[in-house]
């Protein structure tokens, strides 16, 4: 197995485990519908939850800060784009992801 493909399948192991020891049920994993897939499906105080797993995310900015110095900060954000049946786009920005 290359190593990327056990990078994602421990990364998604240790959401599995982190939800699990936060209080979320797991509904299911790896929820595949068509050519869509969800990482995670869990349900908390009666809410559900999408969670897609980038286990590589800290490593490749790393990277890239390593071929492209000069910047004293750094800030991970995530923006997440949701289509509706029109394909208009919502975006949610969340900054500052990583402490």
């Amino acid at each position: 197995m290359a190593r990327h493909n056990e990078t994602g399948k421990l990364g998604e192991q240790l959401a599995r485990n982190w939800v699990e020891s936060n209080g979320y049920s797991i509904r299911n994993q790896n929820w595949r519908y068509g050519h869509w897939e969800i990482d995670l499906v869990v349900s908390k105080a009666g809410r559900l939850h999408f969670f897609e797993v980038k286990t590589y995310f800290i490593s490749a900015g790393t990277a890239y800060i390593r071929i492209n110095r000069g910047f004293k900060w750094v800030q991970y954000d995530i923006l997440s784009i949701s289509l509706d049946e029109h394909d208009q786009p919502t975006f949610f920005l969340i900054e500052d992801v990583y402490f």
